[in-house]
């Protein structure tokens, strides 16, 4: 277990580890087929210790992990494609979809943006996210983020089952062409004096 970095109400952020990424083999798997590429996909341990050295090694990125009141770790975040001249960096956040919907992503964003614009002195971070993810999108709204981009973008599967009724629901998000499938993205970002203004009476 890492050590400690950042101490929420629900949430404890600390340095992200290999034990961490071995308990991963336990997480949950999405229901839904379109977040089918979200499900961590390692059983065998020389894999997942291949893939920890992909998310630690390095300096344009670093990870943290985050854990629940039970002392549960249930998610990880931080930044991708660091930028360190201009101070910006991308997003990269997952959680066990067995603890999704209960408040620990929100806290834990927010708790790292302050941390990333007060102790890092860091001026945007930007992410990437599908337009059918709608609950990623409205914790990132509410963290402060806003959309300045939308994009279509290849996905990840072209067998996908337009029948199944999350697909259904979701149909407006996606086009096919040359039969090809591709689905909207947006590009979102928030900037350090947007950040402390809408926190500032918290």
């Amino acid at each position: 277990m890492g050590e400690v970095l950042l101490l929420g109400d629900k949430v404890t952020i600390r340095d992200f580890s290999l034990k961490d990424a071995f308990s991963m083999r336990s997480w949950g798997k999405h229901e839904n087929p379109l977040f089918e590429d979200y499900n961590f996909p390692y059983h065998d341990g020389e894999d997942i210790k291949e893939w920890f050295s992909s998310k630690t090694f390095g300096l344009s990125k670093k990870y943290f992990s985050v854990y629940n009141e039970q002392n549960i770790f249930v998610g990880y975040l931080g930044m991708k494609q660091i930028r360190r001249l201009k101070k910006e960096s991308t997003l990269g956040i997952v959680f066990d979809p067995n603890y999704m919907n209960m408040g620990y992503g929100t806290e834990a964003l927010n708790l790292f943006l302050d941390y990333y614009f007060r102790d890092l002195n860091m001026k945007i971070m930007y992410l990437e996210v599908a337009e059918f993810n709608k609950r990623a999108r409205r914790c990132y709204e509410k963290c402060g983020f806003v959309e300045f981009k939308k994009y279509l973008d290849r996905y990840f599967d072209d067998f996908i089952d337009f029948d199944n009724p999350y697909v259904k629901e979701a149909m407006n998000c996606f086009v096919i062409k040359h039969e090809k499938i591709y689905n909207y993205i947006y590009k979102m970002k928030i900037d350090k004096k947007t950040y402390f203004k809408l926190h500032q009476n918290v």
